[in-house]
């Protein structure tokens, strides 16, 4: 997680590729507890976060968001109670792109962060 979490999204453009089977089986390995799942036919990453209230999970919501804008990657995000789901895909090349992992990556660190600043 952490080398992913250093590096920063590529733009996106006409030539871009999504990735191969074997290029997803090596990234997946790098995260932990994201699922791979197709919709739409496309493949994509997704985890749900869990926290103490309402709050939590909203603060948690922005913190993705303020991420994703800096990177220009944007995921969908699901906000519920103490709950925070987020997904990641390039819609450009249908469906995983090695931005999807930096940014799942950058995701968890956040998270981790989150309940770091929590307990102090």
């Amino acid at each position: 997680m952490d080398e992913l979490s250093k590096i920063h999204c590529v733009p996106i453009n006409s030539t871009s590729k999504q990735l191969s089977e074997v290029e997803i089986t090596q990234l997946e390995k790098k995260l932990t507890g994201w699922l791979r799942y197709r919709k739409e036919d496309e493949l994509r990453l997704e985890k749900s976060f869990k926290f103490k209230d309402f709050n939590q999970a909203m603060a948690f919501t922005i913190l993705v968001a303020q991420e994703a804008e800096k990177e220009d990657h944007h995921p969908a995000i699901l906000t519920e109670w103490a709950n925070v789901t987020v997904t990641w895909w390039t819609h450009k090349v249908k469906g995983l792109h090695q931005n999807d992992f930096i940014m799942a990556a950058k995701t968890d660190l956040l998270f981790v962060n989150e309940l770091t600043n929590k307990k102090e």
